[in-house]
C-alpha cells in the first residue's frame, strides 16, 4: 500500500489513541499548561460518550477558578516513573552475543553506545506513551555500517496482522509557519518479501495532509531525493522489516476493542490518572497551607508612627517598649489592650504528608513498582542485592515483563542490522548466525559483599580462581577474565599441590614415595 494522495491528519484511525498519548506526554514532560488545557475541555467526545464529563471537571488541574495556575505545583513523579522504567532495563547496556567471531565484531558496531542510549532513550518514552518503535538506519555519509534510531508512537500509524507488525508509516512536521504545514511521511513495508521504505514530502494544514511534492522541495528531506527511486522508495535489500514495535507492558487494558489499540502497549500511566492529579492537588495545598501561615501583624493607627503629613506611617517591629496610646472602645485592640493583633493560621503538615504518601504509594503500586525503587521507607543500611530484590520484588516483576517483550525485539533487530550491514557495507558478517540476547542483572551486591563471597568459596575450595573473578567482575568479558586469572597466578603462585593428591608416585619420583632404587635405608 503506498502514501496516501491526500487526507484528513492525523489519520482517523488514531482518533482515540492520539488524544490520550497526548495526556500521558503531558505528565511525563512536566507540561502543566497542557494539563490545564487538557482537563479543562470539558465537552470533548471521547470523554462524553465514556460518561466522563463529571469526572473530569473534578480534576484539579483542570477547575478554572480557586488557585491560580501560578500557585497550582506539580510533582513529576509521572517523568521518574518512565525513567525508573527505562533505568531497569537498560542502566546496564544488553548483551548482544553470537557464535561467530566476525559477525560479533560487526554486531559491537552496530551494538554501541549510541545504540544503548537510544535503547534507554526508547524505554523512558516509551513507558509514557505505551510503547516505542525502534528502526534501522544506515547513511554512508555518516557511518560505516548500520545504526539504530527510534520513533515515538504518537508520531506513527501502525498496520498489524495476527498481533504482528505488517507494516507502519512515521510522520514528522519539518516546518509549521504560515498557515502551511510541511510533512515528511516515511512508509516501512515488504513487497515480494523484501523490505522497503517509502518517503514523501507533503504540503497541507494543521488538520489536512495536503498535496505531495518531490522531496528537492524541502531542505529536510533533501538528502533522501539523491537515494530513492522515481517512487521515493528505497530497499534494505533484504527480507523482513527494518522496523520492529516494542509494547512497554500487555495487554492494553483500555483498548482490548479497538482495531489498531488492541494491538500497542499499556502506558505506565494508564489509569493513574487522577492518583496524579490528586497528589498534585495535595501538594499544591499543602503549600498553600505554608504560604498562609507566615505570620502576619495587624495593627491599630494609634500604634503606627505618623512621619508627618503626606509621608504617611509605619510600625517598628523591632521595638521593644511602647508609651501610653490611646485606644478607644471600639478598636480593635487585642487581648491584652494593645492595637497590635497576631495573626498565624496552623500549617497542616501532619495530614499533608500522610495524604501525599498514601498517594504516592498508590500511584507507585498501580504503576507496577516497588516505593523502595525510588527510595521510599529506606533507612539508609547497606543491603545486598537479596535484600534489594526482596525490597523491590514488584519493580523487578514488571522489569521482566518488559523484558519478555523487548529480548526478541532486539534479537530481531540485530539480525536486520546484519543483514543490511553485509548487503550494504559489505560487513562479512554471517547472516545465518543466531542473535542471544542477554539482559544480565540490574541490582549487584558491592564490591565488600562479593570479596567475601570469593574468600568463603576459595576457603571452601568450592569454586575456581576463574569463576571468583567473574563473580568479581560480572561485566568482564571472557578474554578479560582469563587474563586477570593469568595475572593472578603470577602475582601470588601457583599453590602447592596436594601430596595426597599426587599419590605413590608424586614429586616426579618412580616407585615408592621417599625411597629409590639405591636407598639402603631399612624400615
Amino acid at each position: 500500500m503506498p502514501l496516501p494522495a491526500t487526507m484528513t491528519w492525523p489519520p482517523t484511525q488514531l482518533d482515540v489513541i492520539l488524544p490520550a498519548m497526548r495526556g500521558w506526554d503531558a505528565w511525563y514532560a512536566n507540561r502543566t499548561d497542557r494539563l490545564a488545557q487538557i482537563y479543562a475541555q470539558q465537552t470533548r467526545p471521547a470523554f462524553e460518550q465514556s460518561g466522563l464529563v463529571g469526572a473530569v471537571r473534578r480534576f484539579f488541574w483542570g477547575a478554572s477558578g480557586g488557585d491560580t495556575p501560578s500557585k497550582k505545583l506539580h510533582l513529576p513523579i509521572a517523568a521518574d516513573i518512565c525513567q525508573a522504567s527505562a533505568d531497569l532495563l537498560f542502566a546496564t547496556p544488553p548483551t548482544l552475543t553470537v557464535a561467530d567471531d566476525k559477525t560479533q565484531a560487526r554486531l559491537d558496531l552496530i551494538i554501541g553506545a549510541d545504540a544503548h542510549d537510544q535503547l534507554a532513550s526508547a524505554a523512558e518514552v516509551g513507558a509514557a506513551l505505551g510503547g516505542t518503535f525502534m528502526r534501522v538506519a544506515w547513511d554512508q555519509d555518516l557511518a560505516s555500517h548500520p545504526f539504530l534510531t527510534r520513533v515515538d508512537a504518537d508520531r506513527a500509524l501502525p498496520e498489524f496482522r495476527w498481533g504482528r507488525l505488517a507494516a507502519v508509516t512515521f510522520w514528522r512536521i519539518v516546518e509549521d509557519a504560515d498557515g502551511s504545514v510541511w510533512r515528511h511521511l516515511e512508509r516501512h513495508e515488504q513487497r515480494d518479501g523484501i523490505g522497503i521504505i517509502e518517503h514523501g514530502l507533503y504540503k497541507g494544514t494543521a488538520a489536512h495532509l495536503g498535496r505531495r511534492l518531490p522531496l528537492d522541495q524541502h531542505s529536510a528531506t533533501r538528502g533522501f531525493a539523491a537515494v530513492v527511486d522515481a517512487d521515493g522508495i528505497v530497499s534494505t535489500l533484504t527480507p523482513g522489516l527494518d522496523v520492529v514495535y516494542v509494547p512497554n507492558q500487555s495487554p492494553n487494558r483500555a483498548w482490548r476493542d479497538h482495531p489498531l489499540g488492541a494491538n500497542l502497549g499499556r502506558s505506565d500511566l494508564d489509569g493513574i490518572e487522577p492518583l496524579l492529579d490528586a497528589l498534585d492537588e495535595t501538594w499544591s495545598s499543602w503549600m498553600r497551607d505554608i504560604r498562609l501561615g507566615k505570620a502576619r501583624i495587624v495593627a491599630a493607627q494609634s500604634a503606627l508612627n505618623d512621619h508627618g503629613p503626606g509621608k504617611g506611617a509605619t510600625l517598628d517591629l523591632d521595638r521593644e517598649v511602647y508609651e501610653a496610646v490611646n485606644t478607644p472602645p471600639s478598636s480593635a485592640a487585642g487581648a491584652e489592650g494593645l492595637p497590635i493583633t497576631q495573626i498565624q493560621f496552623k500549617i497542616r503538615v501532619a495530614e499533608h504528608q500522610q495524604t501525599a504518601e498514601a498517594l504516592l504509594q498508590q500511584v507507585l503500586q498501580s504503576a507496577g513498582y516497588s516505593a523502595q525503587t525510588f527510595g521510599a521507607d529506606s533507612d539508609g543500611a547497606a543491603l545486598t542485592a537479596t535484600e534489594v530484590r526482596a525490597r523491590e520484588a514488584r519493580s523487578f516483576t514488571t522489569r521482566k515483563r518488559k523484558i519478555r517483550a523487548w529480548r526478541p525485539a532486539l534479537a530481531q533487530l540485530a539480525g536486520k542490522a546484519l543483514a543490511i550491514d553485509q548487503a550494504v557495507f559489505r560487513g562479512g558478517g554471517k547472516l545465518d548466525e543466531t542473535v542471544t540476547v542477554d539482559f544480565g542483572d540490574s541490582v549487584q551486591d558491592s564490591q565488600e559483599v562479593l570479596a567475601s563471597t570469593a574468600q568463603a568459596l576459595f576457603q571452601a575450595q568450592a569454586a575456581s580462581t576463574k569463576i571468583r573473578v567473574q563473580m568479581m567482575h560480572p561485566d568482564w568479558s571472557e578474554q578479560d577474565v582469563d587474563d586477570e586469572v593469568t595475572a593472578i597466578r603470577l602475582e601470588f603462585g601457583e599453590p602447592a599441590p596436594d601430596p595426597d593428591d599426587l599419590g605413590r608416585g608424586g614429586f616426579g619420583l618412580s616407585g615408592d614415595y621417599g625411597s629409590s632404587g639405591d636407598d639402603d635405608s631399612e624400615g
